[in-house]
């Protein structure tokens, strides 16, 4: 049927000539395939499907705090900025979550939506197949994230894609909100446990203030002074009654400075903690959005599913190509059984 020339070129006469021989029969696989793909390939037999799609960039910080009140240098993020390839990734996997996922299939009770018997046998497994085939994620070339939604109804499409984008903050938010709720547990802990400790040393300085040591170095000075001019004037009340004062000095002078020098270290830690404990705070309590949306999801005026000349193209080819090998098999099979003879 196809023949090489001597010289290896390719013979194209004997295909021709097999084609031509054949050309009635083929005539009616083409016809009888156009026919009937374009009849199987009808809303009759598939539901026609409808898309709508959504396209965000994914933020580029995660702390509210760290982008907007922090003071250490280095730490600040441009909360405007854009995310990357990592940001990308993780907003695809919580994308691909059961969070989102079991959310959605109640909204919308996709369950009936898509005709699955609540009673009948592997229905979550039919469920999630059907989710997994009708929406879809992926990467973009530009680092952006796609949410693509296939769906019998085109209002039902639209909503659903706007629904998972919606869902992508709130869930993302709420993973977050759920360590720094802990983080603020633990900071408001230490803190009010730091500021009891100063409470206390406060208190103790207020104690020894009563005894008369309010500043040891100053105090000590001051009566060292007053002391040798009482002795030098030999006056004994004078000096009885300073030596009452530096004894209850040298008494409580070493706490007075062990109680001064903790308080001052304790007064910088809380100071640090406290800036901790306003950041947690704000992580806690406060939500920015996790996207920049760039394409929002509208309803579709055409479907896209399926695409019928495809499905017609596909299948005449192939039934022609089926054909082909068919009638060759049966040439060879005829040309055997003669040789045979």
């Amino acid at each position: 049927m196809i023949n090489l020339k001597e010289n290896g070129e390719f013979d194209s006469s004997g295909l021709l000539f097999f084609i031509y021989r054949w050309r009635k029969t083929l005539i009616i696989v083409f016809v009888m395939a156009v026919i009937a793909s374009w009849i199987f390939s009808s809303p009759f037999f598939i539901t026609p499907k409808y898309q709508s799609s959504v396209i965000m960039f994914p933020v580029a910080t995660n702390s509210i705090s760290k982008a907007l009140i922090s003071q250490k240098s280095g730490i600040k993020e441009d909360i405007l900025g854009f995310g990357e390839e990592e940001q990308a990734e993780q907003m695809l996997q919580i994308l691909n979550s059961n969070r989102i996922r079991d959310r959605i299939i109640a909204k919308y009770d996709l369950l009936n939506h898509y005709d699955i018997k609540p009673g009948s046998k592997y229905r979550m497994t039919r469920l999630i197949r059907e989710y997994e085939n009708n929406i879809t994620f992926r990467r973009t070339e530009y680092m952006a994230v796609k949410i693509s939604v296939l769906d019998k109804d085109p209002v039902m499409a639209a909503d659903i894609a706007s629904s998972i984008s919606e869902l992508m903050d709130s869930t993302k938010n709420l993973m977050q909100k759920e360590r720094s709720m802990m983080a603020l547990k633990i900071v408001d802990t230490k803190y009010h446990e730091l500021q009891r400790e100063i409470n206390q040393i406060v208190d103790s300085l207020r104690v020894l203030g009563k005894l008369g040591v309010h500043d040891y170095e100053s105090q000590s000075e001051v009566l060292n002074q007053q002391l040798a001019i009482a002795i030098s004037k030999n006056d004994k009340q004078a000096i009885n009654a300073l030596e009452k004062k530096m004894s209850v000095l040298a008494e409580y002078g070493s706490i007075f400075l062990s109680l001064k020098n903790t308080l001052e270290y304790k007064t910088e830690q809380i100071t640090l903690l406290k800036a901790k404990y306003e950041e947690a705070k704000v992580d806690a309590e406060q939500e920015l959005p996790q996207k920049f949306i760039v394409n929002s999801a509208y309803v579709a005026e055409k479907k896209s599913y399926p695409v019928r000349w495809m499905i017609v193209v596909v299948s005449t080819l192939s039934a022609l190509m089926l054909t082909i090998i068919c009638i060759i098999i049966m040439e060879s099979f005829s040309k055997f059984l003669r040789s045979s003879n």
